[in-house]
């Protein structure tokens, strides 16, 4: 029983050292120091998300994203210039950690501290169901990225007709109720990311993929540091 005991701590231990000592891999990049002019709001570092709380795994507020994705995102970047136009980041790399930070709160029918501003209409309880949240996710791979467009005369995000993050119909590519302006904003991030090599999420207008995404079945849970 002594032995048994010892060996189920010293697993724990060598699990827990696993996970603590994991670092960022080497083509994993700082989106930033590629890309000086984008501006980033990322989002779960701080409360202003759907939680209305810091997601675990976020320790500063930086993007990184593969190295690949960061320079087709790059030629995004310089394309939007071009247009007078820029690009805001709210999300990049995801640790699983947050992910599994998603998941405890889904579970925690009480703590709705943000529904007002992030679902309004649906009972929190469905969020898995619904699609809006998963046990993993696109981001943990490192190629897939959250953002926005924002105008460079006066660095104010253009109208997208809904924002970033809301678990509802107004979100999705092919929602219809838009203004003429809104659906110009829409299609035109949406153009711009298609011929760098991203591909969109139809739920999510600000959610995008890169097609040829280097790690395509790996998750990884290194912390934004």
């Amino acid at each position: 029983m002594k032995l048994n005991f010892c060996l189920s701590i010293g697993l724990a231990l060598v699990v827990f050292q696993t996970k603590a000592q994991q670092k960022m891999p080497s083509n994993f990049v700082y989106v930033k120091e590629f890309i000086p002019t984008i501006t980033l709001d990322m989002r779960y570092f701080g409360s202003h998300n759907f939680t209305g709380r810091p997601i675990h795994g976020y320790e500063k507020p930086v993007a990184i994203l593969t190295k690949r994705a960061t320079l087709a995102l790059q030629e995004v970047e310089k394309y939007l210039n071009k247009k007078g136009l820029s690009l805001k980041i709210f999300d990049a790399y995801r640790p699983q950690s947050a992910v599994d930070h998603f998941k405890t709160w889904s579970l925690t029918p009480n703590d709705t501290i943000a529904k007002r501003e992030f679902y309004p209409q649906l009972d929190k309880k469905n969020l898995f169901k619904l699609g809006y949240i998963a046990n993993k996710s696109g981001h943990s791979r490192g190629s897939t990225v959250d953002l926005t467009l924002v105008d460079l005369k006066n660095h104010q995000e253009i109208d997208m007709g809904g924002p970033f993050d809301f678990f509802g119909a107004v979100s999705h590519h092919n929602y219809s109720n838009l203004s003429v302006k809104q659906k110009e904003n829409r299609k035109i991030l949406r153009e711009a990311m298609a011929t760098f090599g991203f591909k969109a999420y139809d739920k999510e207008w600000w959610h995008y993929t890169l097609h040829d995404e280097p790690y395509r079945k790996t998750y990884f849970d290194f912390i934004v540091k």
